[in-house]
């Protein structure tokens, strides 16, 4: 079942667009998921930190996704009182050069947490530094799932892929 106060309050932020939008894997797209309206405003990322900290396991560490999923893995964390890292997407290039923020222990079990899944390659990409850092991650966990690819990619990988919302379901009854 569809959380439909989550949906509500990304439509009420207009962060659920139409038109034609070019995507960040080349492709283009009738909609927009606009992740920064949704993640700036305090009413989702109240619900959303809400029905992710339902989803964590007890004994996982958080990680988010640089730069999008920080004030989700942020949120979460207050909610659930669980630490976090932040996961780059390359290593910075100054300081300490590192890859993964945060304190991470070598076996730790860490979920990741995402906005939003279109082909899942970043998501993989947040895992495989996780990994190579010592972490235990077989779960992603995201906002929205464009249901273009992410699950079957992330599959491939041995991640498990949750989302919050599926395409299916924001655009449902959507009146376009």
């Amino acid at each position: 079942m569809a959380n439909t106060e989550l949906i509500a309050a990304l439509r009420d932020a207009d962060a659920v667009q139409f038109g034609e939008f070019e995507l960040s894997h080349g492709g283009t797209s009738d909609y927009y998921v606009d992740k920064y309206l949704f993640e700036t405003d305090p009413r989702c990322l109240k619900l959303i930190a809400e029905a992710f900290a339902e989803l964590v396991e007890d004994d996982e560490k958080l990680a988010g996704v640089a730069l999008g999923a920080v004030p989700l893995v942020a949120a979460t964390a207050v909610e659930t009182e669980k630490p976090y890292v932040i996961a780059r997407k390359k290593a910075k290039e100054y300081g300490t050069a590192k890859r993964i923020e945060g304190a991470l222990e070598e076996g730790e079990e860490v979920v990741v947490l995402e906005d939003i899944a279109t082909t899942g390659q970043s998501a993989v990409d947040a895992v495989e530094a996780l990994r190579d850092a010592g972490a235990v991650v077989d779960r992603v966990i995201v906002v929205v799932d464009r249901q273009e690819g992410a699950d079957e990619l992330l599959a491939e990988h041995d991640i498990e892929l949750q989302s919050l919302l599926t395409a299916e379901d924001l655009l449902a009854d959507a009146g376009r």
